[in-house]
């Protein structure tokens, strides 16, 4: 249900098409709220229907761009501020940490190294990003400023999902006894 609300806001920044859309969740989401070009372009089409957006141009190739309505902002500003929030979070390395007593030791340690450096180098992805908005680099339109506090709770969390990885690298389970019971 979230898409709809992001979709929502980035239109609020202005009309765009869905590939323009695309690859803005793409720069500054991927790995939080990824979305898929199918899901954006289903997704219009039903908030065209709603009428929480309309075309604002159409150019060639068939390249639509869309604009928020009216009805879209209210919508998007109801959701922010009377919706409960859904807390929701589908971590997978967590749900797989739970079953790491049944990974060989060795196993475990190259896995533990290899997340502890994928989120070490997405915080200094992020990190770096933010350095690129501080230095003014994007301007410092209220979008641009919300946009930096997306990017620093994604440092933040992924510099946590490192230190986390480096933890538990520190503190394997037992190992599994033969055949995966305990």
């Amino acid at each position: 249900m979230s898409l709809r609300y992001g979709l929502l806001g980035l239109l609020a920044e202005g009309p765009a098409s869905g590939y323009d859309l695309a690859r803005r969740f793409q720069e500054v989401l991927s790995s939080i709220w990824p979305a898929q070009h199918p899901k954006i372009y289903a997704e219009l089409r039903r908030l065209t229907a709603e009428g929480l957006i309309e075309v604002d141009s159409q150019g060639p190739r068939g390249r639509t761009a869309y604009r928020i309505t009216g009805d879209g902002l209210a919508a998007l500003r109801h959701w922010l501020a009377e919706e409960d929030v859904d807390r929701t979070m589908r971590l997978q390395p967590l749900l797989r940490s739970l079953f790491f007593w049944l990974m060989d030791p060795d196993e475990l340690n190259r896995h533990l190294a290899r997340e502890a450096e994928y989120y070490a180098g997405m915080a200094e992805a992020y990190r770096a990003y933010a350095a690129r908005k501080d230095a003014g680099e994007f301007g410092d339109a209220p979008p641009v400023q919300s946009m930096r506090v997306t990017i620093e709770a994604a440092v933040r969390l992924f510099d946590a999902l490192a230190d986390w990885a480096r933890w538990a690298a520190d503190r394997p389970p037992a190992a599994a006894p033969p055949g995966g019971q305990g």
